[in-house]
């Protein structure tokens, strides 16, 4: 029967209410937005300032405070393409193998003769042993260094490619090896640069995969593109290296298994130090900017247990000598060992301003990049744009509702202006949902809503032409009515289902805009089905409750 039940009436009531409530916010972007910055910046500080605290109270506590998200395109901000330069990877892992192999063919020089490591290619390890008619032992000894590839698409395979030319042992990464290595590089990446960004407390970045070895990052709201490479273009690997000695020569020749690196603080000074780090940036676990005994700004920084043994070990055992603080391939200071680290703790200064160590400090907690990237594209979005993008997208959906509106009211009269409160309240349902899921609006998703708006009336006009044959048929209001509905709900049920299915693909399988689309569409779907169905069906359960009509002109 046409009759809803009292339960059922405040369940829907509820839900629109709960709509306007979660809306609400979003008409006070502005201050809304200031004070969730506020809180975020307390909560990541350890304190508040009176700024932050005056931003906080700019808003009832009580009150919902999410906000749909504006994207790249209606907010402002950079773009850009980076390519991860995994050939990288594939040299520190040879470089991380020759102490091992090192040392497991000096443990058979009796048999393989006088070891020493030669040039070879960028991602390659070249050998030369004394006694080439043992290469075959040799060739043994590396295999047993091999590990299985850890992929689905290369188990069961090794991880070294090795080979064999007259006195010289050749060693690379085996090309199921290099696959999984490429695809697992990319991966870190992606996750540094999100913590990265995520440090600053950037809002609703888009970090995505592009292709076998891109990383697309797009960042509302920050200044400039320049600003957005400064923060992930660092690589910001820090390792602690063994000096071998301090020249003034460019152009010196460090030998086998050592790297010349300038000096960051002293121009025209180099230092030769060992290939092979003590500890990496990987075995920190906190970086804090502070300032050192003279007043000048440094980064304090804490080992974890199994760096913290490893920097101990090495500190006793090298009383006096120097070892290198290494940061992007310059060394920012090589001081001499006084006695044991055993704290697991300590201190880079050097020739840095308060804003460069607070960034050294984000970089190092964020983690190093795995390996080096370049930017291939590189845009600056500036807010004007993204704000005339914002009143092009109000504009076209004011239009829409209103054309929307004025047909249905011309069509079904009464009847209509139920169907376009439905759709007005539909609008502010998509808002709110997006702004409880903390969801990105884009341009394409604006589109998404106006599209919704044009197709959310559907239902309703299913609805009420089912209504008009029934009352053709001469039954009464009340029964026509509720006929009307109830033929109706198959086929709304139907177009809205395989709408659903299309806009899934579009989301899964699409990107960036795609998806921006697809998601508004989705929430819209759904919304939709509510207000065009229960919403409106309460409506007119009112109206005839309370005009209680003779008749009905539709």
């Amino acid at each position: 029967m046409l009759d809803i039940p009292f339960w059922k009436r405040l369940l829907i009531l509820g839900l629109v209410a709960l709509g306007l409530l979660y809306a609400t916010p979003n008409l006070f972007y502005t201050k809304v937005e200031q004070h969730n910055d506020a809180i975020t910046a307390a909560e990541r500080n350890g304190f508040e300032t009176p700024e932050e605290a005056a931003a906080r109270a700019g808003w009832p506590n009580w009150l919902p405070s999410g906000l749909v998200n504006l994207g790249l395109d209606l907010r402002g901000g950079a773009h850009l393409l980076g390519e991860v330069h995994v050939q990288d990877v594939y040299k520190a892992r040879m470089d991380s193998l020759w102490p091992e192999l090192r040392d497991a063919l000096v443990a058979q020089r009796e048999v393989v003769g006088a070891v020493r490591r030669v040039q070879a290619p960028e991602g390659q390890l070249a050998v030369e042993i004394g006694n080439p008619e043992q290469m075959a032992k040799a060739v043994e000894i590396a295999r047993g260094l091999a590990t299985p590839v850890a992929s689905l698409t290369g188990a069961g395979q090794s991880d070294l490619a090795i080979s064999a030319s007259g006195n010289r042992l050749n060693v690379q990464l085996s090309d199921a090896e290099k696959a999984a290595t490429d695809d697992r590089t990319v991966q870190q990446s992606l996750e540094i640069i999100r913590r990265r960004i995520d440090e600053v407390g950037t809002r609703e970045p888009t970090i995505m995969r592009q292709g076998k070895d891109r990383i697309l990052i797009q960042v509302p709201g920050i200044g400039s593109a320049e600003e957005l490479k400064e923060l992930i273009g660092t690589t910001a690997k820090l390792t602690f290296n063994p000096v071998v000695s301090r020249i003034a020569d460019a152009n010196a020749r460090p030998g086998p298994g050592n790297v010349l690196l300038p000096s960051m603080d002293e121009p025209g000074v180099y230092y030769v130090i060992e290939e092979s780090p003590v500890v990496t940036g990987e075995d920190l676990t906190d970086a804090r900017p502070s300032f050192d005994q003279n007043g000048a700004p440094a980064v304090d920084f804490r080992f974890g247990p199994s760096g913290a043994k490893r920097f101990g070990a090495y500190t006793s055992s090298n009383i006096g000598q120097p070892f290198a603080i290494v940061l992007d391939n310059q060394v920012i200071s090589a001081p001499v060992i006084r006695q044991a680290i055993t704290t697991g703790s300590g201190q880079i200064s050097g020739a840095m301003n308060v804003d460069e160590s607070t960034r050294l400090a984000v970089l190092l907690r964020a983690g190093a990049l795995p390996a080096e990237m370049t930017f291939l594209e590189e845009r600056t979005i500036g807010p004007e744009l993204g704000q005339d993008s914002i009143d092009a997208g109000r504009l076209s959906s004011i239009i829409a509702t209103v054309a929307v509106v004025a047909y249905m009211v011309a069509s079904y009269g009464l009847f209509g202006v139920f169907a376009s409160i439905a759709v007005i309240v539909n609008v502010i349902l998509i808002l709110s949902v997006m702004s409880m899921m903390g969801a990105t609006l884009t341009l394409p998703g604006i589109a998404g809503i106006v599209l919704t708006v044009g197709t959310a009336v559907d239902a309703n006009v299913i609805i009420y032409e089912r209504i008009r044959e029934e009352l053709r048929a001469g039954k009464r209001i009340v029964k026509a009515i509720d006929d009307g509905f109830g033929e109706a709900m198959s086929a709304i049920i139907d177009a809205n289902v395989t709408s659903f299915i299309a806009a899934a693909v579009m989301f899964f399988l699409g990107s960036g805009p795609v998806k921006g689309f697809a998601v508004t569409l989705t929430i819209g779907l759904v919304t939709s089905v509510f207000t065009a169905i229960y919403l409106t069906r309460l409506m007119i359960v009112f109206w005839l409750e309370w005009r209680k009509p003779k008749e009905l002109i539709l």
